[in-house]
């Protein structure tokens, strides 16, 4: 029996995800030496994300980072936490509660009190860390940057919410620590993956696209995400094959549970910020439990891998291709596991095992959740 056309495009991407990936690890170990002895020798200028100029005298060695994701960005680019010298305590805890704490144990003791709330520096703490580079946020204003800069400290600042803002931080930072060479195969792993997507979904109509809702907060006070176009989640779910169900929501607000039920979602995704929110949270809801998306089983909690996979990071293409398997099975049927190996052992020189891929996924939480089985190892 012949192979179909859609079989060859499937081998096809496959394939080039796996190039790519390979040329990160080939052009890591050939052009490293070439690039590091040359930074070393000229001084690094760039603009940062708000036009700013940032000046290193050579690749920092030491670089503190305010921004939550940014933290195991700079681990994911460097390859290790070696230069990381201080973190937002938010990341920190992502590292505790995920798998990069095993992975990398020693970033369990980086420094994370280099913020207080609403990401105004500790400005005492930040300079113990002694960072040749702090990076903070560029859209809150100049009062959380202006200490940093006052201190004599460099600032390299970053804006969020596009998919476009995501790949120029990872450009920035990739930069700005003298790795260009790990840089371009992970922007094109992105481009790839989200080609593959939009191809496969072009074929189907909006009316066959679920409706779905991101639950930022449970917990700790109900929030759902809006459609805005700087909304990360509203991309992420509008890529994969979704359609908003939040309709009028602009950006991340308060709701209450009766107008969740008033959206009734097909699919409902659960923030992966409250470690203890589990899918029965919403099965078990008096009010949320009546939702389309409870009742059929399709509520799914976020992965946390080497970051939370809600936000713009990394591991993004990752994200995509999880949803998309679950928005639309008979369309997609990514060998999420495989991607996965192969991302980690780019990223972060690591060989995931079954269990870690099934922690990371939330298997055993997940199980019972529909077109969850396709996750599991064969």
């Amino acid at each position: 029996m012949g192979v179909s056309v859609d079989g060859q495009k499937a081998a096809i991407g496959r394939a080039r995800f796996r190039a790519n990936f390979t040329a990160m690890a080939l052009a890591a170990a050939a052009i490293t030496v070439l690039t590091s002895a040359k930074s070393l020798a000229e001084p690094i200028v760039f603009k940062d994300m708000t036009g700013r100029q940032v000046h290193l005298d050579k690749p920092a060695d030491r670089v503190s980072s305010l921004v939550i994701p940014l933290a195991s960005t700079v681990i994911a680019i460097e390859g290790n936490p070696s230069k990381l010298s201080g973190m937002n305590l938010s990341a920190k805890k992502a590292i505790e509660e995920g798998i990069l704490g095993r992975i990398f144990p020693d970033a369990k003791t980086i420094p994370s009190d280099i913020a207080g709330a609403n990401f105004v520096p500790n400005v005492e703490a930040l300079a113990a860390t002694r960072p040749d580079l702090v990076i903070q946020w560029g859209d809150l204003g100049n009062d959380v940057v202006q200490p940093i800069v006052n201190a004599g400290m460099n600032a390299m600042l970053v804006l969020y919410g596009t998919e476009e803002k995501g790949r120029e931080f990872l450009q920035k930072t990739a930069t700005a620590l003298g790795r260009p060479d790990r840089i371009a195969p992970l922007v094109a792993w992105r481009q790839d993956v989200q080609k593959d997507i939009e191809s496969r979904l072009a074929a189907v109509p909006i009316e066959k696209r679920p409706s779905v809702l991101y639950l930022a907060r449970v917990l700790s006070g109900l929030q759902a995400a809006g459609e805005g176009p700087a909304d990360y989640t509203a991309f992420t779910i509008s890529l994969a094959g979704g359609r908003h169900a939040a309709k009028g929501l602009t950006s991340t607000k308060p709701v209450d549970r009766e107008q969740v039920a008033a959206w009734d979602p097909e699919v409902i995704l659960l923030t992966s910020f409250e470690p203890q929110l589990s899918v029965d949270d919403i099965y078990k809801d008096p009010i949320l439990s009546l939702t389309k998306a409870a009742r059929n089983k399709r509520v799914y909690k976020l992965p946390l891998g080497g970051y939370r996979w809600d936000p713009p990071n990394q591991e993004s293409p990752l994200t995509w291709m999880w949803l998309a398997n679950l928005l639309h099975p008979d369309v997609f049927k990514y060998d999420l596991r495989s991607e996965m190996a192969r991302a980690y052992k780019s990223l972060y020189n690591y060989d995931l095992t079954d269990a870690d891929t099934d922690e990371i996924l939330r298997i055993g939480m997940q199980a019972g959740s529909t077109n969850y089985a396709q996750f599991r190892a064969r």
